[in-house]
């Protein structure tokens, strides 16, 4: 019989595994897949952003979803612990732009790696293709091990849930854990993409397939209405334009608010309003835009944009404008530029959703952190039971901050884990 059952075999299981194993714990994990950490051999593009350099309370501003429940497992296991934690598993690392931090090899497979050779030093007995059906609960109601598909069953004196969420659901977050955290009693937030693309109609926009832009500001606007009022989200940064609709870092940042708000209106529409110039008002957009007129008042519309616009986007632009490419530029009126300076400024984007929740990033939504000790993890509902890692509803935006409250939860409910079934003996 194992002290601690985990189970789940990612970021925040596989912390709490190797924590709970280092505190004396006789461990078992369950992973239904082939090998631990699948999901997070694809983070970060198959790099893994382990975490974040930034100050702790900068990370927490970064995870909008429940971050000051954090803040207790941040202060016990920061960010410079998980990165000590690697760094003794074998594992250099390296911050780059952005606070960013990456194992030196640019290798995703070095983290699940170590983390794997860990626990085989650490005896940590781990049984794969093994997927967890149900929790068992002892006469007091406390949980007391699991029930496999298998029909096998582990006893254990405390089980930590670490199943992830319900996005990327190839590697194995297929929700598993929503119906395991139910049964002992758990609300559960109903679960929605976070860091997805949104689609769009526009056929200017698939036209643009490709076509990434830097340095630009981007708002969303409720029920099409530009007002301060309607304003949903407002992010600068680096965009990318998809057959399906808009895509990137600023967009997945900008995907949270979208995905909740058509939660609460269902085929509502959002207005995406792109201001190219960001660094430039509109009086100096204006200014610049006489300058180049008075320089080449003969120049035509389509070659005087060149110098303003990437070049696919430039037939695009000028069809939104309503405007014909061939004009000389300074046969365009007063009302005529001070529309192509608008545009500048505000390009729309007419948005109707986002992409499917398996094609999150992460999942916003999952188990209520009220019902969870914030320092410990354990449920507040069902003795015995641990639950991390995004199976709560918890969630960041991209830079590491995901992986930080999966390592930060995994080893705090670890600890505690392992403190549990060993005064228990």
């Amino acid at each position: 019989m194992a002290d601690v059952l985990v189970i789940g075999g990612g970021a925040a299981g596989s912390m709490a595994a190797i924590t709970a194993a280092r505190a004396g714990a006789k461990v078992t994990l369950w992973e239904k897949n082939d090998r631990l950490g699948r999901k997070l051999s694809i983070t970060g593009k198959g790099r893994c952003n382990i975490t974040n350099a930034a100050p702790v309370e900068e990370i927490i501003r970064n995870i909008p979803g429940n971050g000051r429940f954090l803040y207790s497992a941040f202060a016990a296991f920061d960010n410079w612990a998980v990165m000590d934690f690697f760094e003794e598993l074998g594992v250099p690392l390296k911050v780059e732009r952005g606070q960013r931090v990456f194992p030196q090899s640019d290798r995703a497979q070095d983290v699940t790696d170590a983390l794997t050779a860990a626990m085989r030093r650490l005896k940590i007995r781990v049984c794969y293709h093994k997927t967890a059906r149900e929790l068992l609960f002892d006469a007091a109601g406390g949980v007391c091990g699991a029930k496999a598909a298998d029909g096998t069953t582990e006893q254990t004196r405390a089980v930590i849930l670490a199943l992830g969420g319900a996005t990327y659901q190839a590697t194995g977050s297929t929700g598993d854990g929503y119906q395991l955290a139910a049964s002992a009693g758990h609300t559960i937030i109903p679960p929605l993409p976070a860091l997805v693309p949104l689609v769009s109609s526009d056929a200017w926009v698939a036209a643009c397939a490709g076509l990434s832009l830097k340095n630009i500001e981007l708002s969303l606007y409720k029920r099409g209405e530009v007002s301060k009022k309607q304003l949903l989200y407002r992010g600068f940064g680096e965009m990318l334009f998809t057959h399906f609709g808009i895509s990137g870092p600023l967009v997945l940042s900008a995907s949270r608010a979208a995905a909740r708000f058509w939660q609460d209106e269902p085929g509502g529409e959002l207005l995406a309003l792109i201001d190219l110039k960001p660094a430039l008002t509109a009086e100096q957009l204006s200014a610049r835009l006489e300058r180049d007129i008075a320089a080449a008042p003969k120049r035509q519309l389509h070659n005087a944009l060149g110098e303003l616009l990437p070049k696919s986007l430039i037939e695009p632009f000028i069809a939104l404008s309503g405007l014909d490419g061939a004009r000389p530029m300074n046969t365009l009126l007063h009302r005529e530029r001070a529309a192509l300076v608008g545009l500048l400024k505000a390009l729309p984007v007419r948005l109707s959703g986002t992409r499917p929740l398996n094609e999150g990033i992460v999942t916003q939504g999952g188990v209520a952190v009220k019902e969870v000790q914030p320092k410990t993890f354990a449920s507040k509902l069902c003795p015995g039971l641990f639950i991390v890692g995004e199976l709560l509803d918890v969630d960041g935006l991209t830079g590491g901050y995901n992986l930080q409250a999966a390592f930060s939860s995994g080893h705090a409910a670890g600890l505690a884990a392992a403190e549990l079934a060993q005064t228990e003996i």
